[in-house]
């Protein structure tokens, strides 16, 4: 069976930015085993100290991250791209089982097959504790909204 998640490679600002959005989108729905599907068989991935592949682990580190981080909302924007590869700056929100709220910040490097499956991720990211009332990811659980404000608009 062929696998596929368009748009393609070469990247335009257009197509790189639909499928930065889509990526956000599916991550906010927070279901790991959907999330994986964007990723190749033999995907590899480094988020900040962690190196893996695949999707067996892909699913298994976001069953861990989003038991950790809870009521989890992500924003990503582009940062560049060039033919496969895109790059997206990122914010997120999240709080710890004990109430302490948290926006993390960060940079991925994507790399694309030919059928826009992701084939290579490597993610750097900060944690930053802030107040509940600094929040600024409002939204009900699931995709940001169309008109909510991205990242450039909320000033991060």
């Amino acid at each position: 069976m062929s696998e596929s998640r368009p748009p393609f490679p070469p990247y335009t600002a257009e197509t790189a930015a639909r499928k930065a959005r889509a990526a956000e989108d599916a991550w906010n729905h927070r279901d790991p085993v959907r999330v994986s599907l964007a990723y190749t068989p033999d995907s590899r991935w480094r988020n900040r100290a962690e190196f893996f592949s695949g999707r067996e682990a892909i699913v298994a580190f976001l069953e861990r991250k989003w038991a950790r981080e809870l009521d989890y909302r992500l924003i990503k924007e582009v940062w560049a791209f060039h033919q496969n590869r895109i790059a997206v700056r990122f914010a997120y929100e999240w709080h710890d089982d004990s109430g302490n709220w948290f926006r993390s910040h960060g940079n991925e490097q994507w790399e694309f097959d030919d059928s826009g499956l992701m084939r290579r991720r490597e993610a750097s990211i900060n944690d930053v504790p802030i107040r509940e009332t600094d929040r600024k990811f409002h939204w009900p659980l699931g995709p940001r909204p169309e008109g909510h404000p991205g990242l450039s608009d909320l000033g991060l």
